[in-house]
């Protein structure tokens, strides 16, 4: 198939699950055309079956805001009449689904037919979304698409909470590539804890809905009983208040400010616990990917994580803000080295049933259905 995937080309979680699924399907043999304003960061070197087209944007006087989603949906034509696309897959409703909706009927007033399916990941929804005055537009792309995803029960039921939409959202959950759990390499992660410190981790956007605040409340009150290391990774406006947090608490010798990193494995590979206190998240790909490197959940009970992190075996879940709670659990994980074990191995574990090679196939499916296949 030839397939035209449009996308935010940043680290969201819903860039790196396009990039992820585009990159899969190439593999496979399948024609891929990403079609966005920059190179997703994801995407990486030259990689057959993989096209990227870029959205360029001119800046006129006569605007004060640059119309994007009009020149996606003139460059969503293009592709698509040149490159042969069999069908469009847009991830993220505001502004992509109805900017393809545009292109669709552009294409159709050209005796082209092309379907487009949206896929949901979740603050196009439960954040953006909610503004009344998207409302209108993302209920009408919805019902107006060829097929709808999300990410997660979750997500769906909070769109058809928030939106008068009847379509028939199919729930195909994120995915990561689970391979083989390498050796931990001591001389790495001695340059940030002693042997018999547990290093705990957290990497985000650092946006409030993070809580980011509370990872370092949780930390200090391990802290205070199991001396440990915490790692940051990520970058965001809450970054100066939880630096500010450090020096209250006393704990900056004990945390360590990554920044923003490429490759987040490199981080997980030295964890221990992984900290997600979130107020809400669609899915929770950050505690996917952690418990793809046999790294257990200490998490708030919110949105899609419950379907990721299975409470008591891949970790721990608290209700949001219980910082006490989420404290009592990681030093349960940690109070000997077998419950250690015991939960990296059932993190691991429950990582398989989200690889990637069982979850690309349903939107092969999905595509082929569309397609009449």
């Amino acid at each position: 198939m030839n397939i035209g995937i449009v996308l935010y080309p940043t680290y969201g979680g819903s860039g790196v699950v396009a990039t992820e699924l585009g990159k899969y399907l190439a593999k496979k043999g399948h024609k891929i055309h990403f079609i966005t304003y920059s190179q997703p960061v994801r995407l990486g070197s030259f990689r057959e079956n993989i096209t990227y087209h870029e959205v360029t944007v001119s800046d006129y006087p006569l605007f004060d805001y640059e119309p994007y989603e009009t020149v996606l949906a003139s460059k969503m034509v293009d592709v698509a009449k040149h490159e042969n696309l069999d069908i469009l897959h847009v991830h993220y409703a505001i502004p992509h689904a109805s900017a393809a909706f545009m292109a669709r009927e552009i294409l159709k007033s050209q005796g082209i037919s092309i379907p487009f399916v949206t896929t949901l990941h979740g603050t196009d929804i439960t954040l953006v979304g909610k503004d009344p005055s998207f409302e209108p537009v993302i209920t009408f792309c919805l019902n107006q698409s060829d097929a709808v995803t999300s990410v997660s029960e979750s997500l769906k039921n909070d769109t058809y909470k928030h939106f008068k939409t009847e379509c028939d959202i199919q729930v195909i959950p994120n995915f990561i590539p689970v391979n083989r759990l390498k050796p931990i390499d001591l001389e790495v992660r001695r340059r940030f804890a002693k042997d018999e410190e547990p290093i705990f981790c957290h990497i985000s956007n650092f946006r409030k809905v993070k809580r980011v605040q509370d990872v370092l409340k949780m930390f200090g009150l391990v802290n205070d009983q199991k001396k440990s290391q915490l790692l940051l990774a990520g970058d965001g406006p809450e970054r100066y208040s939880l630096e500010v947090l450090c020096r209250e608490l006393d704990l900056c010798d004990r945390v360590t400010f990554i920044g923003k990193v490429r490759d987040t494995q490199h981080v997980l590979e030295m964890a221990d616990i992984f900290v997600l206190p979130s107020e809400t998240e669609s899915f929770g790909l950050a505690a996917l990917e952690a418990m793809a490197q046999g790294v257990p959940v200490i998490s708030s009970n919110t949105g899609g994580i419950p379907e990721v992190n299975v409470h008591g075996e891949t970790g721990f879940m608290s209700e949001v803000g219980d910082v006490e709670d989420m404290a009592k659990n990681a030093l349960y994980i940690l109070k000997d080295e077998e419950t250690l074990n015991q939960f990296k191995r059932g993190a691991y574990e429950r990582a398989k049933d989200f690889d990637i090679g069982k979850v690309v196939c349903q939107y092969e499916v999905l595509y082929s259905k569309l397609l009449n296949l």
